[in-house]
């Protein structure tokens, strides 16, 4: 039990360490942008730091909802521990797309956003995919878990509408090459399904006893 405890203390750090280093590349490049001019973000930094990490919030997205169908195909329960920190590494990325979006796009300005979430419906939806994930980050903690009870679980069913919006702001945002966002897509529509199969045969076995 003890050397499975450090097992997965030890694979959680790995994790913990993979998620951030695209956010640590990111900063570095940023400073070095700032400091020495130089083109580490290519042509047009700004777009690159919302590129970037707006795709790691989708990633992290996607990954966080492959956990329960990688625990059901696997048979192994621990992959559920790394889920609530996958969800939460998706509203840091997508914390960091809007932060880039309001600081380094508007300038200051952050009063056009409304009018901006209004006239633009891929800021809209993504937007609106961001105000999703807020609740389900502040509710993540095992306090939040028992207040909630199963409460928690119904709010936290969220994250597929969540991925649907994500998927269609990124769909949006691109104008002409859609091949990416429809790997997303794609993906996303393979997890979902993957739940509507399984929720299908859950209730054709509750109606055969």
């Amino acid at each position: 039990m003890a050397a499975t405890a450090r097992a997965i203390v030890a694979t959680k750090a790995v994790a913990h360490a993979l998620a951030l280093l695209p956010a640590t590349i990111l900063a570095w490049q940023f400073h070095d942008v700032w400091k020495n001019a130089s083109d580490a973000l290519g042509a047009d930094p700004v777009a690159e730091i919302e590129h970037r990490s707006g795709l790691w919030a989708l990633r992290m997205l996607m990954l966080a909802l492959a956990v329960t169908p990688l625990r059901q195909l696997s048979g192994k329960p621990v992959l559920l521990r790394f889920r609530r920190m996958l969800g939460l590494y998706a509203f840091f990325y997508a914390s960091l797309h809007f932060s880039a979006y309001l600081v380094l796009d508007l300038r200051g300005y952050w009063i056009q956003i409304f009018e901006e979430i209004v006239k633009r419906p891929y800021i809209t939806v993504g937007f609106s995919a961001w105000l999703l994930l807020l609740p389900l980050a502040l509710t993540s903690t095992k306090g939040w878990i028992r207040r909630l009870g199963r409460n928690w679980a119904r709010l936290h069913k969220l994250v597929y509408a969540i991925g649907v919006l994500a998927v269609l702001h990124f769909w949006w945002l691109v104008k002409s090459d859609i091949r990416e966002p429809l790997l997303y897509a794609t993906i996303l529509a393979l997890l979902l399904g993957w739940r509507g199969w399984k929720a299908l045969s859950r209730r054709r076995t509750a109606a055969a006893r």
